[in-house]
């Protein structure tokens, strides 16, 4: 045995402890423990029952294939096919199923959903008492959200009313992930609408429509994907203020616009008076011009028919008569 010098084995100590330590594969199923770099093995998660996507779903039925419930799931298939076979005549209108070409069925077999995607359009044969049909519309569906009332940001309550046009675009997630699409997508925009709205003044309410449309049709869309439930279109329908806040705004309105009409009427009358300045000071300096505006006066005065004719004294007259004396 050849022994290492004692020089020579504290310069590979300090090589190793500058080293940095190997990395170590963690545990598939560890907890990270805080400050340090180890990971405690934990227990294995428990397995996702959220029916999401098709491949979740066909892992989920190759591992439930070998349960000790499917023995008992097989005993009553098989005697529904019994029945049907013996009773063919009297449950043929129960076991086929007529899907129009706008419409899907899922069909669950002993309250598991059956491997593949929703069937359809077309006849479907299902089986008498292990069998569960649900059919959904494909097709856009509209429906009206009530009127609520809100408080903008601006404290003024208004009562906004909106149209939602929505449809399914994937019939399985709709029925295993939400127990009424239907019903959960109109509660869920009605609660939208006071969410969105509550943010925004009134001003913003009444000119913005397209905008606060577009904000809650997003949000509707992200909130509804989980469900299979596609949002297609949101509409601001109406917008009704109160009645002493529509009087206050017609008088507001009203105001504003006498306001305007007499700035108008103002610069009217200047745009005149500087108008007849400029007439004044072309008739002083040609007397004959005034004299001829005011035959055209008397003219003009006497084209009517009038019984009285006033006749005014020309100022030349009395200022003539003013010199003699």
């Amino acid at each position: 045995m050849q022994l290492m010098p004692m020089s020579n084995r504290n310069s590979m100590d300090s090589t190793r402890s500058s080293m940095p330590p190997a990395p170590v594969a963690p545990h598939p199923f560890s907890l990270p423990v805080v400050g340090t770099g180890y990971q405690i093995p934990g227990p294995p998660p428990a397995p996702a029952r959220h029916m999401s996507t098709d491949e979740e779903r066909k892992k989920l039925w190759h591992a439930e294939e070998n349960s000790p419930s499917r023995f008992i799931e097989y005993v009553a298939i098989f005697l529904s096919w019994i029945l049907t076979i013996l009773f063919f005549p009297f449950v043929v209108c129960t076991c086929y199923k007529v899907v129009r070409e706008y419409e899907r069925a899922v069909i669950f077999r002993m309250g598991r959903l059956r491997e593949g995607a929703a069937k359809g359009p077309g006849t479907l044969f299902t089986l008498p008492c292990v069998d569960s049909c649900y059919v959904l519309d494909l097709r856009t569906v509209t429906f009206d959200v009530p009127p609520q009332e809100i408080l903008t940001h601006d404290a003024v309550t208004v009562a906004v009313d909106a149209v939602v046009y929505y449809r399914v675009y994937n019939p399985t997630v709709a029925v295993a992930n939400v127990e009424d699409y239907n019903r959960s997508t109109r509660l869920l925009a009605s609660t939208t609408l006071r969410n969105v709205l509550g943010t925004k003044a009134l001003a913003e309410i009444l000119s913005d429509r397209e905008s606060i449309a577009h904000t809650m049709q997003t949000s509707l869309d992200f909130a509804t994907d989980p469900w299979g439930v596609k949002v297609e279109r949101v509409e601001i329908k109406d917008v009704r203020l109160p009645q002493s806040l529509q009087r206050t705004m017609a008088a507001e309105a009203e105001a504003t616009r006498e306001a305007k009409a007499k700035v108008i009427a103002a610069e009217g009358e200047k745009k005149a008076s500087e108008a007849l300045r400029d007439a004044s000071t072309v008739l002083s300096q040609s007397p004959g011009a005034l004299q001829l505006r005011y035959l055209q006066t008397l003219n003009s005065i006497a084209a009517e028919k009038n019984s009285t004719i006033i006749f005014p004294l020309p100022l030349e007259l009395m200022r003539a008569f003013y010199d003699g004396l």
